[in-house]
């Protein structure tokens, strides 16, 4: 039996009819671009988070950087941020010639270690970019403090991976300054194609935001800011607005089969490490991580069992060609030892227990 590693046909299945007629609807109205699905989706998704405005935008990548352009972010700023993360993070801060500034992780959560942010602030501080790595947000309220007690530095949360989770019984991406996700196929909440959100409570903000997805067009070429052609395509909101008929459902399952999996695991005593959840916040799990001693040879083996696996992320920012000059090597050791030990196993919401079982059987088979 071949394990999918993530199951978007199911998903498609149980969604075809929405789906189909969906899209079938755009191909007759024929407005590709800034069609009414994109004002509707907006709509839609301010009220799943309560924040008061969501502004789509052509992928989770262009939600980071058009947050930063709006805050008017480039040479000479820094902006703290954590070295475990997609590299895109990191990205569109250097994009901008600013600098990243990387602080190390907390080993349980995999998440920025929000005590040793302050530490990290400068005069040059321009904005905190802390990421809900793995569908669960960090310690935002912390973060926000400390970003107020230094002069309100605005905080973006990267929610690329943590759309539909909760934290102290609010939505991710409404929990600071501004909230960025990503709706990439493989996100719990994914288009079939790039796509993604930003979400703010500030009026001036999002004006920026929607001026600059524009190439900072105010109206129709009268340009107010340099901006980007970053607009999300009509079709792909048709998409999620689709998928967003059964997102409740979706978020409520990945939750209950992350703490399934570590029920299963913990009862065949496998000997992995589990990721921690804490208490105040739920994960949604765009990936089920875990931690081992012997990642190479468990992949292999756990392939061939056809059971795939990935690794999120190998090789930390701060240790990237292309980023390592912003820090010292040895400046994150957590994130190092993460990186070395994380491995994702299968995940989607329409996972049945049987398969779940599979897994974890596969898994205690190949380091037992």
């Amino acid at each position: 039996m071949k394990i999918p590693f993530i199951d978007l046909k199911s998903q498609y299945q149980a969604l075809k009819g929405s789906i189909d007629a969906r899209i079938q609807n755009v191909l007759e109205h024929g407005q590709y671009i800034m069609g009414p699905e994109v004002r509707e989706l907006e709509e839609r998704l301010t009220a799943f988070t309560g924040a008061k405005h969501c502004v789509t935008v052509a992928s989770g990548t262009e939600a980071l950087l058009i947050s930063l352009m709006a805050l008017g972010v480039g040479p000479g700023d820094e902006v703290i941020t954590t070295p475990f993360t997609f590299v895109a993070t990191a990205e569109v801060i250097a994009l901008l010639g600013a600098t990243p500034v990387f602080v190390d992780i907390e080993a349980a959560t995999c998440n920025i270690d929000a005590s040793l942010v302050e530490a990290s602030i400068t005069p040059r501080t321009k904005a905190i970019m802390p990421v809900s790595l793995y569908g669960q947000p960090a310690d935002m309220d912390e973060i926000n403090v400390i970003a107020a007690r230094h002069g309100n530095i605005p905080v973006i949360e990267d929610a690329a991976q943590s759309f539909g989770a909760e934290y102290k019984g609010r939505k991710s991406c409404n929990l600071s300054t501004i909230g960025c996700t990503s709706f990439f196929p493989s996100k719990p909440l994914g288009c079939y194609g790039d796509g993604g959100a930003i979400f703010t409570d500030d009026d001036l903000l999002a004006k920026a935001m929607r001026e600059i997805r524009v190439h900072g067009q105010e109206k129709r070429y009268y340009h107010t800011r340099v901006g980007v052609g970053g607009r999300m395509d009509t079709l792909q909101c048709a998409v999620v607005l689709a998928k967003l008929d059964r997102f409740d459902w979706e978020v409520e399952r990945r939750i209950a089969l992350g703490q399934r999996y570590a029920e299963l695991i913990t009862a065949a005593q496998a000997p992995v490490g589990l990721l921690h959840v804490r208490g105040d916040r739920t994960c949604v799990w765009a990936q089920y991580t875990v931690f081992t001693d012997h990642r190479e040879e468990l992949q292999q083996q756990l392939q061939e069992r056809n059971v795939p696996t990935a690794v999120h992320y190998p090789v930390p920012l701060n240790r990237q060609p292309a980023y390592q000059h912003f820090c010292r090597p040895d400046c994150t050791p957590l994130s190092d030892d993460a990186a070395k030990r994380v491995i994702s196993l299968p995940m989607s919401a329409d996972m049945d227990i049987d398969v779940q079982r599979l897994v974890v059987s596969s898994l205690l088979a190949a380091v037992g």
